[in-house]
């Protein structure tokens, strides 16, 4: 991976992402907060889709113990269509329980768009039908992972892939 100084910046003045990571209609704040902390080890880009279910203000995230939040490359979309409309042309992957395809054949890129539902209820699924999904196999008796699991299993996926030599 480049050094930070050797990348070029992007949005906001951070380094241009390696991939983004998405959180739609995120209701938990710890999940939110160790998706970001996972987005700095990774060097991916935050997404967070209004609603949310919890501030981001710099009171609620001091109070949440969130010290490093103020380094994390977070873009806020006002609602889903906010989001579509940025990530128009853009290669993206959206995760659920119910897909059909096993994450382990996408063919992770650079600029890659992975996104996550909400804790309670996923992506709805009419987004899923219209777009495609990707899963997670689970062989245990449990119907879902943790949001922020799955966001990690994929990013180091995803920086494997695109990164190799730091494997």
């Amino acid at each position: 991976m480049l050094p930070a100084a050797s990348r070029p910046p992007s949005e906001g003045g951070h380094p241009e992402p390696l991939f983004h990571l998405v959180m739609y209609e995120p209701e938990i704040p710890q999940n939110s907060g160790n998706v970001g902390r996972l987005c700095l080890a990774v060097q991916a880009r935050l997404h967070l889709v209004h609603p949310l279910g919890f501030d981001v203000d710099e009171k609620a995230v001091r109070r949440a113990g969130l010290d490093y939040w103020r380094y994390v490359d977070v873009v806020e979309h006002a609602d889903g269509p906010a989001f579509w409309e940025w990530a128009a042309g853009r290669r993206c992957y959206l995760f659920s329980s119910l897909a059909e395809q096993v994450y382990t054949k996408i063919p992770f890129a650079r600029g890659d768009v992975y996104l996550f539902g909400r804790e309670s209820v996923g992506l709805p699924q009419a987004l899923v039908d219209e777009r495609g999904g990707w899963r997670l196999p689970m062989v245990g008796a449990t119907r879902s992972l943790n949001v922020s699991n799955a966001a990690a299993i994929v990013a180091y996926a995803a920086l494997q892939a695109i990164e190799p030599a730091i494997f």
